[in-house]
């Protein structure tokens, strides 16, 4: 398996601060989470404006959150072994994600269009381009 960016973990690690994303996990999932939470904590504890970071994270700061990863990535390249553990834990973390199994069925008639899609995470941009002429 292709190992996770400093990204993904960090938001794997702080999901719980962004209370709607937490349901999509199991109980095992929502314990690692806080174990990889408390790893990255005690690897980048001692700078003020990584701890600054964390915390506003912790807070519910999406934006700081590019900041932390940064940093993460930065404690990744510079500890192996950190980055082994980190990735494993992010590893089982995105186990333990629920998945939806749920059907969505449409029914167009008389030359309707129509699109579905399910999205996890990100922005979906749905629709069609018509150009007339040339």
């Amino acid at each position: 398996m292709e190992p996770l960016t400093a990204g993904l973990i960090a938001t794997l690690a702080f999901t719980k601060a962004f209370e709607k994303t937490i349901e999509k996990f199991t109980e095992v999932a929502l314990v690692k989470m806080d174990e990889l939470r408390k790893k990255i904590w005690e690897k980048l504890r001692g700078n003020p404006n990584v701890e600054q970071a964390l915390t506003a994270v912790e807070g519910g700061n999406k934006a700081e959150l590019e900041k932390v990863a940064a940093y993460l990535q930065y404690a990744m390249f510079e500890d192996k072994q950190f980055a082994a553990e980190v990735q494993a834990l992010a590893q089982e973390i995105n186990a333990g994600k629920l998945q939806d199994n749920s059907h969505m069925t449409q029914y167009n008639s008389d030359n309707a269009r129509g699109w579905q899609t399910k999205v996890e995470g990100g922005t979906a941009y749905i629709g069609e381009n018509h150009f007339h002429g040339q």
